[in-house]
C-alpha cells in the first residue's frame, strides 16, 4: 500500500510539472493588417456609398512579385491595417479571375499592382501603380482621405 501511495505521489508531482510547462491555449488575436471584404463590386460600391467611405481597391494578379510583397509585408502591418480598416472599404481582386477581367476594362490598369481609391459612384479619386512600403501607403491614403 505504501508503494502505491509513493508511486501515486511521484506520478502526481510529474503531472503537475508537465502541466506547469505546457503552454496555455489562448484565442488568437484578430489579424493586424488590412481586412479585405469579399463582396461583389456592385456590393462594395453600395457599401462605400452607405458608409460614406472610399474603396481601397488592390488590383493584383497571382504571378505579380510586387503584389505578393504588398500582401506579405505591407498589407499585414498593424499601422496600415489600423488606418485602412477605419477609413476605407478594402477590396482586392485578382484581375485574371472572377470579376477581375471586367473591372480591368473599367479601370485604367497599366500594370500590377494597381492601387485605386474609388468613390461609391465608381469614380477613381486616385490611382497608384506599383508597390510601396507601409509608411508611403499610409501617407498616400491620408492625402486621398483629405481630398475626399
Amino acid at each position: 500500500m505504501q508503494r502505491f501511495i509513493s508511486a501515486f505521489a511521484v506520478a502526481l508531482i510529474m503531472l503537475t510539472g508537465i502541466a506547469a510547462t505546457t503552454p496555455k491555449v489562448t484565442k488568437a488575436p484578430a489579424a493586424a493588417g488590412i481586412q479585405f471584404v469579399e463582396l461583389t463590386w456592385a456590393n462594395a460600391l453600395a457599401k462605400a456609398k452607405k458608409e460614406n467611405k472610399l474603396i481601397f481597391f488592390d488590383a493584383y494578379t497571382s504571378w505579380c512579385g510586387p503584389c505578393k510583397m504588398l500582401q506579405k509585408n505591407v498589407f499585414t502591418r498593424s499601422d496600415v491595417g489600423e488606418y485602412f480598416n477605419a477609413n476605407f472599404i478594402n477590396v482586392k481582386k485578382d484581375m485574371e479571375e472572377g470579376e477581375g477581367p471586367k473591372l480591368a476594362t473599367v479601370y485604367p490598369i497599366e500594370g500590377y499592382p494597381s492601387l485605386f481609391f474609388i468613390n461609391g459612384n465608381g469614380k477613381v479619386v486616385t490611382m497608384h501603380l506599383g508597390a510601396m512600403d507601409g509608411p508611403e501607403l499610409i501617407k498616400l491614403a491620408k492625402m486621398v482621405a483629405s481630398k475626399k
